[in-house]
């Protein structure tokens, strides 16, 4: 075990950009290799791109494999307890490699050390943790690792207060081809199930200026397709002078030379205007895509969930967005077993699903998470009532998806060549503008271009065909 003095920094109120933050490092990492665990959303694997990135600026190189890495990260996600358990578990494993290798660096950040004590019961039950930081300062990474190395200390900084956004962070992104980009942070929605608001902070909104040139940028690289994220992107723009909205930074972004696609998640309902559905029928690189959150089918959990939209207008809303984009794939988030779930509500949820027709869901359990209203509710759903409903739910989904995909067979589709399939790396993968999963045959040396390809046959969840 480490004896480290702890350090826990005090929070600098003043603004500073990335390049402040790389005149105080002084090490190099010469070719010694770290290795990123990442859990939790999109923005998360952005955050770990950035944390990479700035590693590799001071010579690391990355690796798969932890025996062979001198920094190890973990990037936590709190929003639900499994992700948390599983993140226990690895850090437990580490204390034997930690003993053989006392000049191992690790390092756990993200979602999970915003929680109230959390950073200071994770140093408690993990003393041979090097450094511990949250969401809003993880672009201070290389300076903990610097103190560690020159100074012998254990960092601990977790701010609980947003900062401004710093620009100009390094990225090592996994693809060649698409890319995130974050053009906001935070969220103020405050639903009840939720700890995201307590742990990434309020809304704030990247310039617009910055976002296209980030873009600008990845195109003069080869990238072909951008997905613009946020934790509900169709409120980018508020607090931000001049002002300008959502709809505004799309129909910019479609202006970018070179660029084929652009995507965009996640959409809040209650905030889904029509500018915003007309910016995608008309703007030709916009695929017709959209993830829109349900949550629940009944109004009554919905209330309860402050989502601040009743089951009627949500279904009025996919009316509309299939009204006016005919082709879109509409995809999106249900919770299974909120506090006060009855199966009538259940049904309430069921029925919408089938009315709506999804073409992907992401289905969950309710997961308490300390600190959020919903914990504090009475009637709290039994597990066994909770699979029960969750494996109808799945059912459902799952036929409804088969039958959508089915309707493929014999069409040729437009796609954007990823790579190589992850199954079968003979073949090609890449997605339809509306998002489906397609296996292929083709040329390798389409890579990175948008083809057409024929579909033989469809699955559940992808299709199969040949390039044409």
């Amino acid at each position: 075990m480490n004896n480290y003095k702890k350090v826990e920094f005090n929070v600098n109120k003043n603004k500073r950009t990335y390049q402040d933050i790389e005149k105080n490092v002084t090490i190099e990492g010469n070719g010694k290799k770290f290795a990123i665990i990442t859990y939790g959303c999109q923005m998360n694997e952005e955050d770990s791109e950035k944390l990479s990135g700035m590693l590799k600026r001071i010579g690391y190189e990355k690796t798969e494999n932890r025996d062979e890495a001198s920094i190890i990260i973990f990037n936590t996600c709190c929003v639900r307890e499994n992700a948390e358990n599983k993140v226990f578990g690895n850090l437990g494993q580490l204390k034997a490699l930690k003993e053989k290798k006392p000049e191992l660096i690790i390092a756990i950040c993200g979602c999970m050390m915003q929680q109230k004590d959390m950073a200071d019961k994770i140093l408690s039950t993990f003393p041979y943790i090097d450094i511990v930081f949250g969401t809003h300062n993880s672009y201070k990474f290389p300076e903990y690792l610097n103190r560690v190395k020159q100074e012998g200390v254990q960092v601990k900084e977790i701010i609980n207060k947003e900062e401004e956004i710093v620009e100009g962070i390094p990225v090592d992104r996994k693809s060649t081809v698409k890319a995130f980009v974050t053009i906001m942070y935070g969220c103020n929605n405050f639903c009840t199930y939720c700890i995201v608001p307590y742990v990434r902070g309020r809304e704030r909104s990247r310039e617009p200026e910055n976002i296209e040139n980030e873009i600008k940028e990845l195109v003069s690289q080869g990238y072909k397709e951008v997905t613009l994220l946020g934790q509900n992107v169709n409120s980018y723009g508020v607090g931000l002078e001049p002002k300008i909205t959502f709809a505004d930074l799309l129909r910019r972004i479609n202006e970018i030379d070179g660029l084929e696609r652009v995507r965009f998640m996640t959409s809040h309902p209650k905030d889904l205007t029509e500018d915003v559905i007309m910016a995608i029928k008309e703007c030709d690189k916009l695929c017709e895509q959209i993830h829109l959150p349900v949550q629940s089918g009944s109004s009554r959990i919905l209330k309860e969930m402050n989502r601040s939209y009743t089951r009627e207008q949500y279904l009025e809303l996919v009316k509309k967005i299939k009204k006016e984009i005919p082709d879109v794939g509409i995809s999106t988030d249900i919770i299974i077993g909120f506090p006060g779930e009855t199966e009538e509500d259940f049904q309430d949820t069921l029925n919408l699903v089938k009315e709506v027709e999804y073409d992907s869901a992401f289905t969950f359990i309710y997961s308490r998470r300390k600190y959020t209203p919903a914990d504090r509710m009475e009637n709290q759903v039994p597990d066994e009532v909770k699979h029960d409903r969750f494996n109808r739910l799945v059912e459902a989904v799952n036929e409804i998806i088969g039958r959508k995909n089915s309707e493929y067979d014999g069409k040729v589709v437009e796609v954007l060549v990823e790579g190589t399939s992850k199954n079968d790396e003979t073949k090609l993968m890449g997605r339809t503008r509306n998002a489906r999963l397609v296996n292929f045959v083709g040329n390798k040396e389409n890579i990175g271009k948008l083809v057409n390809v024929k579909i033989t046959k469809a699955q559940s969840f992808s299709l199969f065909g040949e390039e044409v």
